[in-house]
């Protein structure tokens, strides 16, 4: 019997975990680990709220968790509870499956400002995050600045222009849908440093800003390149720029607007006591690459919400690639030996913040050839670690209080009864309350 740990369990973890099964079958133990007393990460606290049909990915997830198998082993903070190494003296192998849960430096001037706020805290407070429910953005301001030219970019500006009924069918918190309710903002503005031929948004998030109520997109004619531009962008692309042209064709006058500031680099953010503004210079492409121009706006804002990207929280003793903000490997593989086992990175940990949830599920199935080949090569040692067992004696002795995925079952059977009306479920905010629904 081989046993196995992975750390996180969120679509990378999970996804592995079902690869191990279709591996072993019955000749495997795998115990995934999450510090959080509920599962799937990012599906939970990542994904848009009102983008229930993602979400609906993880019943995949609880087939898998549900086997004899598998084990959830919520509440357990691996560096605290329990160490990177202990979990090498149990486990034949040990998988990084942590994603990539806090946000790239914005590296500006300002930054620091009270009222800049980074997309993983942002998207965590209006999902019910436990780390960020009580972050109460400031929404009483007219303006608001979004960062970045991806799909998180949209995502937020989209769910602060939505009205009440807009939510109907979406699990957003009770908290972060009155304080949106409650907005007073008649813009948001999405800079991005490059133009419309390098945005990495999707027809699909785009095609959505021109069905809201009250919010319409608007695009400035004048950033967008010839049409005849458009014929070497791959199909994907060129339905997104699509969109933006019927945008800057079709302008549509509502209450609040969704402005798009192409070639808009920040290069500081200006305030006495908090955010009033955001200092930009105008870019431009040249030969390929991106140049300042040299002239200066600025744009006036009451909030800022930076979604440049992601990167994932070291470990100590594994090592780190800075720069990309991902844990250093060789295409997964950080480390093998017959003593300490197998120490891999599947998911955002290894690749960094790239592709979609999908993508996750051939990454697992990879890492778990490359463990199978290390196994049969003799680099990990014989059967005989201790593994769930080994786990479960460690845990008694330091009173640890783990939470299991039946546990998780009650979790969420409260969470649906304590729904509003329309909602598939009022999430728990707090970890107390979640480990008291799931006693």
């Amino acid at each position: 019997m081989r046993h196995i740990a992975i750390i996180g369990s969120g679509p990378a973890g999970y996804y592995t975990a079902e690869a191990a099964i279709k591996q072993w079958g019955d000749d495997i133990r795998v115990d995934v680990f999450d510090r959080l007393p509920v599962p799937y990460g990012l599906i939970r606290t990542g994904v848009a709220p009102d983008h229930q049909t993602i979400k609906a990915v993880s019943r995949r997830y609880e087939k898998t968790a549900l086997t004899d198998n598998v084990r959830f082993v919520g509440n357990i903070a691996i560096g605290q509870d329990i160490s990177l190494a202990d979990l090498q003296a149990l486990y034949d192998a040990v998988i990084i499956a942590t994603g990539a849960p806090h946000d790239r430096d914005l590296g500006i001037p300002g930054a620091d400002l009270p009222g800049v706020i980074g997309s993983a805290a942002f998207v965590g407070w209006y999902n019910g995050h436990p780390n960020f429910a009580d972050l109460n953005p400031d929404l009483s301001g007219r303006r608001a600045v979004v960062i970045g030219n991806g799909n998180v970019a949209l995502d937020i500006a989209r769910i602060l222009s939505k009205t009440r009924r807009e939510f109907e069918g979406s699990d957003i918190t009770a908290h972060a849908l009155d304080a949106i309710e409650g907005s007073k903002l008649d813009e948001i503005v999405i800079l991005g440093r490059r133009g419309p031929h390098q945005i990495a948004m999707t027809p699909k998030e785009l095609g959505e800003l021109g069905e809201l109520e009250r919010a319409a997109p608007v695009v400035d004619p004048d950033d967008l390149p010839p049409v005849t531009d458009d014929d070497p962008l791959e199909p994907g692309q060129r339905k997104s720029v699509q969109w933006l042209r019927q945008f800057a064709a079709n302008r549509v006058e509502k209450p609040l607007r969704i402005s798009f500031d192409f070639f808009a680099r920040p290069v500081s953010i200006v305030g006495k006591t908090r955010v009033e503004g955001v200092e930009v210079e105008r870019t431009k492409i040249t030969d390929g690459k991106l140049v300042g121009t040299g002239e200066f706006y600025m744009v006036p804002c009451h909030l800022v919400v930076s979604a440049i990207g992601y990167r994932s929280a070291p470990i100590p003793g594994v090592p780190f690639d800075e720069k990309a903000g991902r844990f250093a490997s060789d295409d997964g593989r950080i480390a093998v030996s017959p003593e300490t086992g197998g120490l891999y990175a599947v998911g955002w940990a290894r690749r960094g913040p790239t592709g979609t949830i999908g993508t996750n599920k051939p990454d697992g199935f990879a890492i778990i050839a490359k463990l199978a080949e290390d196994i049969a090569s003799g680099a990990i040692g014989p059967e005989g670690k201790a593994g769930r067992p080994g786990f479960d004696a460690l845990a008694a002795e330091r009173k640890l209080d783990i939470v299991t995925f039946r546990d998780w079952q009650k979790i969420e059977e409260a969470e649906v009864a304590a729904a509003r009306s329309g909602a598939p479920r009022e999430k728990f905010t707090l970890v107390e309350e979640m480990i008291r629904a799931g006693r």
